[in-house]
């Protein structure tokens, strides 16, 4: 699929995006070697992530997520109350704060303490549903960047949430897998009854 790739004149174009039930969310993604992060084909699929997570709109989306079974996940979350419909009361309840776009390639997370927060949390690869999902508070990786180079994030809140919840996906693991089961619930009735 990566041959198939075409970039638009350097703006990635929108990928469709697996959902659930595809056997490609269930298996463990291989990692990338330095050669294959250094290629055209993967700096365009890159950008061509970059475009379905904002188009979606979404936070974060791991290649697994457009069908490539690969140890690659992109990240923003501009969290605004604008972009997120939430207020500044529940950004902060959150600890959501704006995240520049950046790429993580092979990363792997530990968590820093024990401390683990419990929020509906949904998936683009399960369209149109959420459900309350306990993740670590904070949480350090270790990764790659897009040019290859070796970075350590620090991240707490939400952040956090978006790191786990995408490198869950490069280990076959959706948030439905962890979710609090009785709380599992279309977007819509989630606002109807939940908010």
């Amino acid at each position: 699929m990566l041959a198939d790739i075409i970039s638009d004149a350097g703006r990635g174009m929108i990928l469709p995006i697996v959902q659930t039930g595809d056997p490609v969310l269930r298996a463990v993604a291989r990692a990338l070697t330095p050669q294959e992060i250094q290629s055209t084909k993967i700096k365009e699929l890159i950008e061509n992530m970059r475009e379905t997570m904002r188009a979606a709109p979404g936070v974060g989306l791991a290649a697994p997520q457009i069908g490539e079974s690969i140890q690659l996940v992109v990240i923003e979350d501009e969290a605004t109350e604008e972009k997120t419909r939430l207020s500044a009361e529940e950004l902060s309840k959150r600890e959501r704060k704006p995240i520049p776009f950046h790429v993580l390639i092979n990363p792997k997370f530990t968590a820093i303490g024990d401390e683990r927060v419990t929020f509906f949390e949904g998936c683009l690869s399960v369209d149109g549903f959420a459900a309350m999902t306990s993740r670590f508070r904070q949480v350090s990786v270790s990764a790659l960047n897009e040019r290859g180079d070796e970075i350590r994030i620090e991240a707490s809140g939400w952040y956090a949430r978006i790191i786990q919840h995408e490198i869950d996906h490069l280990n076959g693991t959706i948030y439905i897998d962890r979710m609090d089961s009785k709380t599992f619930s279309t977007v819509a009735n989630k606002a109807k009854y939940w908010d």
